[in-house]
């Protein structure tokens, strides 16, 4: 018997998108008639009708699925990386959204490009994911997963943050910003390059962190190893104690930070594995996406 690249595929898409029955049901026919099983995540099931396919929960496709497919935007990669990273389930991403950076593979070549990779040609590539904790005096207040960021804010229109940064329980400073952010190397493309933070190659172990608007000149980003641990104590809320302010992990929000908080970040026990088509490269991914090292507004390939 031959031996099968990924046998069980999970197919998961953006949410509310009308146009994504199509797209998704075309490529699961396209697995099955290659004598793969397919399961539908079970909202994406909901939401587009299926009926001729499994639906299962995101701990049945950890448990049991070899693959998952995502089509949909770098937000709905996202969600699904976290959910499914206690399982090591090895992810392919086609773009629905606008930007694509992680779901790099354009729908139109969706078919030919996912027909390669089931053929085994693909290139693999792991992800740092944080794990980060709200801390009240001896009290967890939630804690959450991030692939991009950790980002603490203001949360209204008042002055600026302070905070009190250490790494490994060494000082390292004080800080008078609208916010600061935590990014691993996938994040780095995101808010954080936004706020002239550096971009992080995604085989870097590294983190870095990057002032949001800082007070002073001299806060610049800073690159550090991925095995420390971040503490970050709020010090002063954007109103004093009668104003909170938020801390976001990925696209999940929590806006009750008090003063005297604590933000601890550290690198996740699990990764991500995305699995991309051959030939993959990641500079051409920044020239296409970003448009990164152009010249007169022509990019250089």
């Amino acid at each position: 018997m031959l031996f099968m690249h990924f046998p069980i595929v999970a197919l998961v898409g953006k949410y509310h998108d009308a146009g994504i029955a199509a797209p998704l049901l075309e490529l699961a026919q396209m697995l099955r008639d290659g004598g793969r099983e397919v399961l539908f995540e079970a909202d994406t099931a909901a939401y587009i009708g299926v009926s001729d396919y499994p639906a299962a929960s995101v701990e049945e496709i950890g448990r049991r699925a070899s693959l998952a497919i995502v089509m949909g935007g770098d937000g709905t990669m996202l969600g699904v990386a976290r959910q499914l990273a206690p399982w090591d389930v090895p992810l392919i991403g086609i773009n629905r959204g606008r930007l694509g950076f992680i779901t790099d593979i354009p729908l139109e070549d969706a078919t030919t490009a996912i027909a390669g990779m089931l053929a085994g040609q693909y290139e693999p590539e792991t992800r740092t994911l944080l794990t980060s904790s709200v801390i009240r005096g001896d009290t967890t207040m939630v804690s959450a997963l991030a692939l991009n960021d950790v980002v603490l804010s203001r949360a209204g229109l008042g002055g600026m943050l302070e905070v009190t940064v250490q790494v490994d329980g060494l000082y390292m400073s004080k800080q008078r910003a609208d916010g600061l952010i935590i990014a691993t190397p996938t994040g780095s493309t995101a808010y954080a390059l936004s706020a002239n933070g550096p971009i992080l190659h995604p085989s870097l172990r590294g983190l870095v962190l990057v002032p949001v608007a800082p007070q002073a000149l001299s806060n610049r980003p800073i690159a550090i190893p991925d095995d420390c641990t971040i503490e970050i104590t709020l010090t002063r809320s954007p109103g004093g104690r009668d104003e909170s302010a938020s801390v976001h992990f990925d696209m999940h929000s929590w806006s009750s930070l008090q003063e005297g908080d604590r933000i601890v970040v550290r690198r996740a026990e699990h990764t991500i594995r995305f699995l991309h088509p051959a030939g993959y490269s990641y500079f051409s991914t920044l020239r296409r996406k970003l448009h990164w090292n152009q010249i007169s507004g022509t990019a250089i390939d």
